[in-house]
């Protein structure tokens, strides 16, 4: 109970920005966004194309209590969403972060909202990768990953064990819970503005 409340204290009225990417663990992130809400934190969530075939936008906005923003050109989106979200969000998550979002990330590509709100941030970004063990272990992604590192960015995971290819490997998204963890160890770093 102890840590419950210690979370809730590191997160009441944060604003924390949630990257969906297209990955079978999307899942997993409503139970993240779900649980960031009970902790207090006011959060937004940025779906790629590819996140929406896994995990549909109401069920965001359901745990969320806001709007799901899934397009850089919605119509009314007249207050530039990508540098309002960038400008409220105090923290990032991305969850799954596939490679090609990881990729992007690194390569300074900016090709939809997600990829447009990562660029114009300038708070701490986490990422929490998912992907085939092959993916992971290929050089052009591992060289992604460092190339990010070394820029700051957070990762959480990926971790090990079976995935939804059937192979075995590293290549899991972290579980909600270790991500969470990780986010309140980022705001227990960060001051508040």
């Amino acid at each position: 109970m102890a840590k419950r409340k210690k979370n809730g204290q590191a997160l009441q009225g944060r604003e924390i920005l949630v990257g969906v990417t297209g990955g079978i663990a999307a899942y997993k992130t409503a139970d993240l966004v779900s649980r960031l809400v009970q902790q207090g934190a006011a959060v937004s969530v940025v779906m790629t194309e590819h996140a929406q075939r896994f995990v549909g936008p109401p069920t965001f906005q359901a745990l969320s209590c806001r709007p799901v923003y899934t397009d850089l050109f919605a119509e009314g989106a007249y207050d530039a969403d990508h540098i309002a979200l960038a400008d409220r969000a105090e923290a990032a998550v991305v969850a799954p972060a596939t490679a090609n979002a990881i990729g992007k990330l690194a390569g300074g590509i900016a090709d939809d909202l997600l990829s447009t709100v990562l660029l114009a941030l300038r708070v701490p970004v986490l990422l929490a990768p998912a992907m085939n063990e092959a993916m992971w272990n290929h050089p052009a992604v591992q060289a992604n990953v460092e190339t990010l590192r070394r820029r700051g960015v957070r990762f959480v995971g990926p971790e090990e064990g079976r995935l939804a290819c059937g192979t075995e490997g590293p290549g899991r998204m972290a579980e909600p819970e270790t991500i969470l963890a990780e986010i309140v160890a980022v705001f227990g770093r960060k001051k508040r503005p």
